[in-house]
């Protein structure tokens, strides 16, 4: 993917600690989120704590308003490859301040989860390319276009710092019933919090 943030989390990144992830209802999912102005050793922690919490969970994307923190931060690492034991090979990227400038007139549908809305999966309709422009974590612009599921995935992320989830995306009834589903799951314990 050209254009693309990779972000090592070797020596230079701090301890990492994984967080409690904020699921629906709580209205912090509804907000806009702020932009991140500094680029400092406290974001790099929460960047590295991000990507602990993700991997953790599991997940291949987070966006910081998932964690309690409105800001315009997301991580994501779709794994696609794995080393000669099987194992998926990391490949964390980190998008600050991201947006899409562009979107094709192509869409697909993918199949989307969100760890804010645990064991709950639908078809999203979403652009298959995408012109994005967002900051690294020291600050720095970049912009490329993206495409497949890195494409879908950073839309998915971007939505979060919007205050919008995948299920905002479905029809009334397919959100209804997706609701309800996750209500019971909720209730008889299949689906814990």
């Amino acid at each position: 993917m050209r254009g693309v943030t990779r972000v090592g989390l070797g020596t230079k990144w701090p301890r990492m600690a994984i967080l409690p992830i904020v699921c629906i209802p709580d209205p912090i999912l509804r907000e806009t989120s702020t932009p991140v102005e500094t680029f400092d050793a406290e974001l790099k922690t929460l960047i590295a704590d991000m990507f602990e919490t993700m991997y953790a969970a599991p997940g291949i994307g987070l966006a910081a308003v998932q964690v309690g923190v409105p800001k315009r931060l997301l991580v994501i690492d779709l794994q696609e490859e794995e080393d000669a034991e099987g194992k998926p090979v990391k490949d964390p990227r980190v998008f600050i301040n991201p947006e899409v400038l562009e979107e094709s007139d192509s869409f697909v549908p993918y199949k989307e989860g969100c760890l804010s809305i645990p064991d709950q999966y639908a078809d999203v309709m979403r652009p298959d390319r995408i012109k994005a422009r967002w900051q690294d974590a020291e600050g720095d612009w970049h912009e490329g276009e993206i495409e497949g599921l890195l494409a879908v995935c950073l839309q998915h992320e971007i939505d979060h710092l919007n205050g919008v989830l995948f299920i905002d995306h479905l029809s009334r009834l397919k959100r209804e019933m997706l609701l309800k589903k996750l209500a019971k799951g909720r209730k008889d314990g299949t689906i814990t919090m």
